[in-house]
């Protein structure tokens, strides 16, 4: 099951101001060793670090029990990394900083976060970045491993793309859905209530609001992680059958309860259903102007910055004329968020009272000034269109194909090196 991938200029210096350590390097700085895997070492200091980067992904407390609870599956997944590292290492297969700086800057951007905000988040919580950095080159590693072992079926014939174009037009008037998922694999028998229990948690959490696309890019050992756990958009009949029959039952935003798979726990979030071949839409094109705080927000109280923030916010919304003008007035104001979201379904917008303005808002004209805790937003809508969004494209289908080969090619591999690891547990 397989991903839909989308990835502001994050700053390059902030992110790599700490080093990557290889888990060798590390020693010196061990608490003690929790695991040696094939003589790298997973220390407690590693454990550590990644449980509270998970509890503060997941908005859990930071607490002993909390702790405790977390340690069994961070301790798993530590080992699956360190085994994916070394195959990445054995590969020769560089990833680079500026690859890294995307990918932390894409986790910010489809969470409405400002440049940066990931490590002041961190760091404000006692996580060290390079915690974050480690894993996220892994992720991105491993996905080049897997392209690498795929070799020339990495890319779709046209004749498969055509096949399969053909097989999604025969469809037309079925439902589809766009499906994220969350996979926590489960490797041995005798661990899978922790695996439960585990995926419980991670459930309690998103159903509080943590957001999908975070956790999943903490927490799911799918090859979707970094994008979200975006499977795109599926027929129930492409889906394992026990997410296929619960699928359709789900309304739009709901997240599942554990769902067994085979190899593991999948949690699904709808995010859509629409009718294949027949589904109109209102696309919008729309630029917007950011204008950040550089400190917390108290309404009653506003600082010396919100308040001028606030004034060019005025000033930018009763002048500008076009969506360039809104692109030049959130550059000045610092690109902390992209000035394109991308393309908007209107009828996927919440709340409805945003929906509603987008909807009557004229093209071309600026919105006025909407204040949020971390600056000011102002939006234009470039455009307003009617599109068929139901049918597929055959560059859509490839990539379809090429999600379904890399998952299925990761968790074939990760067997594979499981099997032949050496892994020696300490204190277990």
């Amino acid at each position: 099951m397989r991903m839909q991938t989308r990835l502001s200029a994050f700053v390059l210096a902030t992110a790599m101001a700490l080093p990557f350590a290889c888990p060798q390097q590390a020693s010196a700085q061990n608490m003690g060793i929790t695991a040696v895997v094939n003589g790298d070492v997973v220390s407690q200091t590693d454990v550590a670090n990644r449980r509270r980067l998970f509890a503060l992904t997941a908005g859990l407390p930071i607490t002993q029990a909390v702790m405790d609870r977390l340690t069994p599956q961070v301790v798993k997944q530590l080992v699956d990394e360190r085994l994916r590292l070394q195959e990445i290492q054995r590969r020769q297969i560089v990833v680079s900083d500026q690859e890294i700086a995307d990918a932390i800057a894409g986790l910010e951007r489809r969470n409405n976060m400002p440049a940066g905000a990931m490590r002041a988040r961190l760091s404000g919580r006692g996580v060290e970045f390079r915690t974050l950095i480690d894993q996220v080159r892994v992720q991105i590693g491993w996905t080049r491993v897997l392209r690498q072992v795929l070799g020339a079926q990495a890319e779709p014939t046209p004749a498969e793309v055509e096949e399969r174009v053909r097989a999604q037009q025969a469809r037309t008037g079925q439902t589809e859905y766009q499906v994220a998922e969350i996979f926590v694999p489960v490797d041995d028998p005798a661990r899978e209530g922790q695996a439960r229990t585990f995926t419980t948690e991670i459930i309690t959490q998103l159903r509080a609001g943590a957001a999908f696309p975070v956790v999943a890019a903490q927490f799911s050992q799918s090859a979707t992680a970094l994008e979200g756990g975006d499977l795109g958009w599926v027929t129930a009949e492409q889906l394992d059958p026990s997410i296929a029959s619960l699928v359709p039952q789900m309304p739009n935003g709901a997240i599942s309860n554990p769902v067994r798979v085979p190899g593991g726990f999948s949690i699904i979030t709808l995010r859509g259903k629409r009718v294949i071949g027949r589904d109109m839409a209102t696309i919008l094109n729309i630029r917007q102007a950011f204008f950040p705080f550089t400190g917390a927000l108290n309404p009653q109280a506003p600082s010396e910055q919100q308040i001028a923030q606030l004034e060019r916010a005025r000033r930018i919304s009763g002048s500008a004329r076009s969506c360039d003008a809104i692109e030049a007035a959130n550059t000045a104001a610092g690109n902390a968020r992209p000035s394109s979201p991308g393309e908007i379904r209107l009828e996927a917008v919440n709340p409805p009272q945003f929906r509603q303005m987008l909807a009557s808002l004229p093209v071309g004209r600026a919105t006025q000034p909407m204040v949020s805790p971390e600056g000011i937003v102002v939006m234009m809508v470039c455009s307003r269109e009617q599109q068929n969004v139901g049918a597929v494209s055959p560059q859509e289908m490839a990539g379809t194909i090429l999600r379904d080969r890399v998952e299925q090619q990761s968790r074939q591999l990760m067997r594979e090196l499981r099997r032949k690891a050496n892994i020696s547990m300490r204190g277990e």
